[in-house]
């Protein structure tokens, strides 16, 4: 009777796609959040939510690199983003304000993006133009900016965020200018993301959009002390 094979080793799990450590972030001079640990794994959808003036639009600016925390850590793939400002090119981020350059074009918005990124003029015009036709805006590309609706320029900017093939988009209220219809449309595509292997972190006030999420991390705000100017908010997973 031979000996049994050993066990085969535990291989160790993969890094999480996104993550931040005992984050503490302010705005204003006014301390939003701290303490904040979250890891977010490759094809996981999370939904942030809370009240206005809670830190949501902050948490996802510092998760994208674009400011630097009170406190704490943000890693990309298990490295830490600050000191290695080319990892933020693995992240998308839809803005609140969209963030479009007025002058422009719709597609040129998108083909501007995608140049930064590296690619060719040529591999920009074509790498816009999808995004853009299934976000319903195949007809709109040609036109300036301020010609459009504020749920069309909604539309660019998540259009500008999807044609980039982030590992991690991040979207800042991405529906909250869309009709029902074109909602729809919007989370759909966002929600594909992460069923290509992406991780999305979408920050809403919409229960409906948190609920098609895998999780939902909700930042309370607790209860301001008498004179003072606001309580500060803590993470909750559910």
């Amino acid at each position: 009777m031979t000996d049994p094979a050993p066990p085969t080793p535990a291989r160790p799990s993969a890094a999480p796609a996104l993550s931040c450590h005992a984050l503490a972030c302010e705005a204003g001079g006014r301390e939003l959040f701290r303490d904040l640990t979250l890891e977010i794994a490759a094809g996981e959808r999370i939904a942030v939510v809370g009240p206005s003036g809670s830190g949501k639009t902050t948490l996802l600016t510092t998760l994208a690199g674009l400011g630097p925390p009170v406190s704490g850590r943000v890693l990309v793939g298990g490295v830490a983003l600050a000191g290695n400002p080319s990892l933020r090119a693995r992240i998308a981020l839809v803005f609140q304000s969209y963030g479009l350059l007025t002058l422009l074009t719709a597609a040129e918005n998108v083909e501007v993006a995608l140049r930064a990124a590296g690619r060719t003029a040529r591999q920009a015009v074509s790498d816009a133009a999808g995004p853009l036709t299934r976000l319903g805006l195949a007809r709109h590309a040609g036109h300036l900016i301020e010609e459009l609706s504020g749920g069309q320029q909604q539309r660019v900017a998540v259009a500008r965020a999807l044609a980039l093939e982030p590992s991690v988009l991040l979207a800042d209220e991405p529906t909250a200018e869309q009709d029902a219809a074109h909602r729809e449309i919007v989370l759909g595509e966002l929600l594909a993301v992460a069923g290509r292997g992406g991780a999305l972190v979408i920050a809403t006030h919409d229960a409906e959009v948190a609920a098609r999420c895998d999780r939902v991390v909700e930042l309370r705000t607790a209860t301001a002390r008498a004179g003072g100017a606001g309580g500060v908010a803590t993470a909750v997973t559910r």
